[in-house]
């Protein structure tokens, strides 16, 4: 079949002037394909470059832009009654919610880390990166589905099924029971209004009901109430809890009530709600009283996504700022030949150079099977999630002023990546949150405090900047420091990380310019404010040839 002629053009010559000096949109780009940073990080840990690539290819035709533009421009409406009056307790999406959805789920978002596959973790992780350039809200429910299946291995009888439909790549949006769907998704709804992120203050109750159990209680927070069920907490007469509510059951609907959808800054494709369990059917997940231990599984894999998100966010932002410098004209140069914005774009790809090389070396060590590189992960994703959610709102912000009043216009895709920047900081611990959780994983394992240790250490002999900031470090901090210095210990060292990890494997311009401005301050506060930087070296990182000299 003839592919379709190409669309007339626009006119350009208008009766009061002509268009000129404006870029107009980005080409739709393969995300995979477009990206040699990217390439470069699976290929040098061996992650699942062969389902990475088909989903950037996905992710790059227009039917699927289109459906993503769809999802976040019509949101998700709730339905909580028939015309009756009966009640329905369902969210209704645009049907491009469903299709990126789809995409996603067939492409192993969900699945790919758990079929057995080598480098399936860094592979997953890549498709988290991939989606946050182009719909970073359907990413709520894909992570939450992945994130879910470690914490079902408490318990293989109530699993099983479950672990089987969340893994099949078939997405399936009907309202049926489990046995009668091809594929499920899970979510989680752990909130309370008086609790907060101290989960312990939890006061939704549990009591037995025969082999099952039911819940009564509100969750100020539900994200993704249309799942198929729930990881939550509830307490029995043993202390808190873990527990998985199915949403449909095989007599009907579970009483499961949606109360409203939030309304939120930003992530608008996805829903967010407020429930209330009032008698909800559930299975119990692990011990009575042990509920927090059996669902950190599923928060730290969570955590794994909003580490790397970020890296995604900041890349499209900076794409678009990149985009509009080589297309436009001002006081007769290109903004990109201009020195000036040549400095603030090159230092503000140094903080997406960093975030996203240290949240892949996370993901492989996901992969790995050693109780070192589970120590190693336990604690280095929680210093990703702390500092790339830290760098991300700035980066997006002033990849943002780059456009000019542009940047400010719903047309381009800045204000959505705005409105996204701060969440993945939010989602599945704040900044306070984290930088404590770390303190605690130092405090508690040796062997995690042990690998950091090590990965530290390997960048040294390279840059007499980076030894010397990593003796002070240390000489700083030979224990854990006062809890008042949590976030300034906490940036130090996933800051200190992330050199060590470009020192090794990152092309010189970049290396360097990170530990100058980074490592040894020789940056100002603000984006730009360097001196010195290879801005050619950095800047040509942005295109599509393999990116790590390892590679």
């Amino acid at each position: 079949m003839d592919r379709d002629p190409a669309p007339l053009p626009p006119r350009s010559v208008l009766s009061t002037h002509e268009v000129a000096n404006q870029p107009g949109d980005q080409p739709a780009r393969d995300p995979w394909a477009g990206d040699g940073v990217l390439r470069g990080w699976l290929g040098l840990w061996g992650g699942a470059v062969d389902d990475a690539a088909r989903f950037g290819a996905a992710l790059a035709t227009p039917a699927l832009r289109a459906a993503a533009k769809a999802a976040r421009h019509v949101p998700p409406e709730l339905a909580p009654f028939d015309r009756a009056g009966r009640r329905l307790d369902e969210v209704r999406f645009h049907p491009g919610y469903h299709a990126v959805m789809a995409t996603g789920v067939a492409a192993g978002y969900a699945a790919l880390p758990w079929e057995g596959a080598a480098g399936g973790h860094m592979g997953h992780a890549a498709m988290v990166y991939m989606l946050s350039q182009v719909e970073p809200a359907i990413c709520c429910p894909l992570t939450m589905t992945y994130a879910a299946v470690p914490a079902l291995a408490v318990d293989p009888g109530v699993g099983a099924a479950w672990r089987a439909k969340l893994t099949a790549r078939d997405y399936d949006p009907a309202i049926r029971p489990l046995a009668e769907k091809a594929g499920a998704t899970l979510g989680m709804a752990m909130t309370e209004k008086q609790g907060g992120s101290d989960l312990r203050g939890c006061s939704t109750r549990a009591e037995r009901d025969g082999g099952g159990w039911r819940l009564t209680g509100h969750k100020w927070f539900c994200s993704a109430p249309m799942s198929d069920g729930f990881l939550t907490l509830a307490r029995t007469g043993k202390g808190l809890t873990c527990f998985l509510v199915p949403r449909w059951l095989p007599e009907g609907r579970n009483a499961i009530a949606l109360m409203r959808l939030k309304d939120k800054l930003g992530n608008r494709a996805n829903a967010s709600a407020e429930i209330e369990y009032q008698g909800a059917f559930a299975h119990r997940l692990g011990e009575e009283g042990r509920g927090i231990a059996t669902i950190i599984e599923m928060v730290h894999h969570t955590r794994l996504d909003t580490a790397i998100a970020p890296a995604g966010l900041m890349r499209a932002a900076l794409a678009e700022a990149l985009f509009w410098a080589e297309g436009r004209t001002v006081f007769q140069r290109r903004l990109i030949d201009q020195p000036l914005m040549r400095a603030v774009l090159a230092d503000l790809a140094l903080d997406w150079e960093g975030a996203l090389a240290l949240s892949m070396r996370v993901a492989a060590a996901f992969d790995g099977g050693a109780e070192a590189d589970r120590a190693f992960a336990r604690i280095a994703v929680a210093l990703a999630k702390f500092l790339n959610n830290k760098r991300c709102p700035v980066v997006v912000a002033e990849a943002m002023e780059a456009l000019g009043g542009m940047g400010y216009v719903e047309e381009t895709p800045m204000p959505m990546l705005y409105r996204e920047a701060p969440l993945n900081g939010i989602w599945e611990g704040s900044g306070n949150v984290i930088c404590l959780d770390i303190l605690r994983t130092l405090a508690k394992e040796p062997l995690a405090a042990e690998v950091l240790a090590a990965e530290l250490d390997a960048g040294k002999g390279a840059d007499r900047r980076y030894d010397a900031a990593l003796a002070g470090h240390q000489a700083r901090w030979p224990g854990l420091p006062p809890e008042a210095e949590a976030r300034l210990f906490a940036e130090r060292t996933a800051v200190l990380l992330a050199a060590s990890i470009l020192i090794r494997h990152a092309p010189g311009a970049v290396a360097d310019g990170y530990v100058a401005t980074r490592v040894a301050g020789e940056g100002g506060r603000v984006p730009g404010a360097v001196s010195g930087l290879d801005t050619a070296g950095i800047l040509s990182r942005f295109g599509d040839q393999p990116a790590t000299e390892a590679s």
